[in-house]
Order: C-alpha cells, then structure tokens, then sequence
C-alpha cells in the first residue's frame, strides 16, 4: 500500500530548509505522493530514508534518455493522464525509419533528408529527433549504422531481432547510446547483455500485453531498468487501447511493468493512414513514434500534433516582445502594433508578407495572450501600448508618426493619441484584411 503524505514527513529531515524547491517539508512529501517530485530533489535525505521510500517516493515511469551530447533526448517521466492536470513533460520523440539494404547512395540521401528535416512553426523549429536503422537481415545494419553515424548528430534506433547483427552494429556507433529496438522473449538475455554493455536503452518487443509483462519482469530481474515498451500492436484501434492501458496501469495502479516509456512503430503501407495512426500515438501516450520516410506533407501534421500536445497549457507560446521587421522595412514603411501571443503575431506577420509591403510590427508583451483576450485582461492597453513605444524606440527607427491598430480595440484610439502624440489608425479587424488595407491607404509593394 503507498504511504501517506504524514508517512513519507516522519522520513524527512523536517527541516524546512527550501531548497528541494518547495516552502516544507510537509508540502515535499505531498509532492512525493503524488509523484510530482522524487528524492533527489532534497539535499538533506539520508541513504537511510531513500531506501526506506524508494518504492513510495519513484516516479510511476522512468525517464530514458536516447543518444548522448546535445542532441540526446529524454522521454517518459510523466505523472499525469491529461496536460490540463499539471503538464507534459518530455515530448514524444519522432524517428524516421531507413532499412539498412539500401544502396549506399540512396541511404546517404536518406540519411541527409532526415537530419534536415525542420519546419519553422509559429517561431519554433520542428521537427525529427531520431534516425532508425532497420535490418534487412543481409549483414548490412553495421555499415549502415556506420554511415549514419558518420554523417548524422541524430540519436540512433537501431531495429534489429538478431544480437549478432546489433552488436556489430554497436562498434560503430554504440559510443551515442542509440535505443536497441528489439529485445523479444527469444533473445532478451543476449539484449539486455549488449544494453548494458553499451549503456543504452532497451526496447522490449511483445506480440500482446501479457507477454510485454513478463518481458518487463524478465529484464527486471537481470538488473536492466533503461527500457521501452512494445505491445506488438497492428491495428489503430489496438494501438489506442494498449497506450491506454499502459499508461493507466503504470500511474494510476503504480504497476512496475508499465513504468516505462512506449514505442509506438507505424507501418500502414497508405502514407495518409501512416500519419493518423502517428498521430494516435502521439495524442495515446507514446514514447517514441517511428514512421517511414514520409512526405512533408504528412511529416508536419505530426511534428504540428505533438507541438499541440505537449506544450503547456498554462505557458502560452510567445514571440519576443519588441519592434520586428517584415521585409525590409524603410523609415518611411507602415508600423502596425500587435501582441506577442505567437498565433496572433505570425498571422500579421504573414498577412503582411502576403501585401508584398515591407512593415515594421510592434508586439507588445501581453504574457502570450491575444489582442481581444489581453485588451479584455487589462494587458493590452493605450498606456502598454505607449509604454513600448518608447521602450523599443519607435520614434527614432521611423520618419512619419502613423501607428496601426488593430480594428478589435479601436476603442483605445482616443487614449493612444494622448498619451503618444502619434496618428493612430484603426486597421482591420482580422489580418487577413491587411494586404487590402495597406492598398487603401496607399502603402504599395516595392
């Protein structure tokens, strides 16, 4: 049975000290309950008392790094069900799947495809996080692994059932700490041999729950904790309801075996059915999602999905509040004012690139709300507006004194013109409207 938060206090140094990141010690160990915190966190424990809430005090899923150096990436970690009841942590990670007998100049092209693949959404650049390496069970996955080490700073996955064939492969690039995809009840000793060998995380691959059970025990048992689960499944619907189990059983039952990462393959042959079924797993928990070198067009619905679901619901994305050039603005160009909620600004962005006028954009920092939502809270006023306006320097990077408003708060223009000594001008109301206004108002393409 786990302990209470009165239980997990008695074991503390009850000294209030603060530096676990929270005022008590009281309120630590409710933190540790509800495994939002672990024991690390508090410099004052004693080995005496880890060992007494180790089992109370774990997170319910570990967190596995894949790769090593910059580029590494952690997944797992997570102690909720659904982001609105605290956050999501580690974001999936994307891999993209090559098989290892292709022609080496065609795997090289892969290979490059795959490390450039970015796509610049909403100011952040998106993107695969992972190259996979898949044996065609010829000999090859040691020189394919080889050429991808040479030539990509991505973590590696190296898919592979045969030992021999990993191990091999592991000369070569072993030292990054790839994900060793693979481990099934046929092999999981010789797995678990070259996972600690390596010191790489493990990949346990099951055809059902039952069997990813016992092969969860089973490496257990051998003293290996780095591990992702594959329940094998080959339908959406099976996918969708193995996530949810896992994720379930591992948080809400606390039940070891599940207390680990998800690796979710994708292999629909219909790239558009590839792209939901990725989708699903991102959305159902998945760990890491491996799908095969799709096209962008299926690519960026995913990296956009998982944008979506792991950012942080109390964190609204946000551009750097300030004075931001659209073409190559002059000091005679339009300036047109708006928030640095990330959405709002990069629709004027676009509508003003779109209008073919160089522009200079103001965002004001609204805390990454949107002009309604900011006027209505108070953060989007004429005296915050004015107080940018002089912040940035507006006055001295053009020569004329128009400022654009958007048409939502036109209410603010009276105010605005006090308190600047600027013409304000009521734009549109939604930036779509910007390339037609512009032309009204004179302001031609160059």
């Amino acid at each position: 049975m786990a302990l209470t938060a009165i239980e997990v206090y008695k074991h503390l140094p009850k000294s209030n000290c603060g530096k676990c990141g929270v005022p008590t010690c009281l309120a630590f160990a409710m933190k540790l309950v509800q495994k939002q915190a672990s024991l690390d966190q508090c410099p004052e424990v004693t080995e005496e008392t880890k060992q007494a809430l180790e089992g109370s005090a774990a997170p319910p899923m570990a967190t596995v790094t894949i790769g090593a150096g910059d580029r590494a990436v952690q997944i797992g970690g997570e102690t909720v069900l659904f982001r609105h009841e605290e956050t999501f942590h580690h974001p999936c990670a994307l891999a993209v799947r090559l098989s290892s007998s292709l022609p080496p100049a065609q795997l090289a092209a892969g290979i490059e495809r795959v490390e450039g693949c970015r796509y610049d959404r909403v100011g952040m650049l998106l993107g695969v996080d992972l190259l996979a390496l898949e044996d065609a069970g010829d000999g090859s996955l040691a020189e394919a692994a080889q050429m991808a080490a040479e030539r990509s700073s991505l973590p590696l996955v190296l898919m592979s059932t045969d030992p021999q064939a990993m191990g091999a492969a592991l000369e070569h690039c072993g030292a990054g700490r790839p994900l060793l995809y693979g481990a099934t009840a046929a092999n999981l000793d010789a797995m678990v041999a070259l996972a600690k060998q390596w010191d790489c995380p493990l990949a346990l691959c099951a055809t059902d729950l039952h069997e990813l059970v016992a092969l969860s025990e089973r490496a257990g048992q051998a003293g290996y904790g780095k591990l992702l689960l594959d329940s094998g499944a080959k339908s959406l619907s099976q996918l969708l309801n193995d996530q949810t189990i896992i994720r379930r059983a591992a948080l809400n039952k606390k039940f070891k075996p599940f207390g680990f990462p998800t690796v979710a393959v994708c292999a629909a042959e219909d790239p558009a059915a590839q792209m939901l079924e990725a989708i699903t797993a991102v959305a159902k928990y998945a760990g890491v999602v491996i799908v095969d070198p799709l096209p962008d067009e299926y690519l960026l619905p995913i990296v956009t999905a998982r944008l979506n679901v792991y950012s942080d619901p109390q964190k609204p994305i946000q551009v750097e509040a300030g004075m931001h050039e659209v073409g190559e603005p002059t000091p005679e160009s339009p300036v047109l004012v708006t928030t640095n909620f990330s959405l709002t600004y990069y629709l004027v962005e676009g509508d003003v690139m779109a209008s073919k006028v160089p522009a200079h954009v103001l965002a004001v920092d609204t805390e990454g709300t949107s002009v309604l939502t900011a006027w209505a809270a108070g953060n989007f006023s004429a005296e915050s507006i004015a107080e940018a306006m002089n912040k940035f320097a507006l006055a001295e990077k053009v020569a004329h004194r128009a400022l654009v408003l958007p048409g939502g708060v036109a209410v603010l223009k009276g105010k605005l013109e006090e308190l600047s000594g600027w013409e304000v001008v009521v734009g549109p109301r939604e930036s779509s409207g910007i390339p037609l206004f512009f032309r009204q108002r004179g302001w031609v393409p160059r």
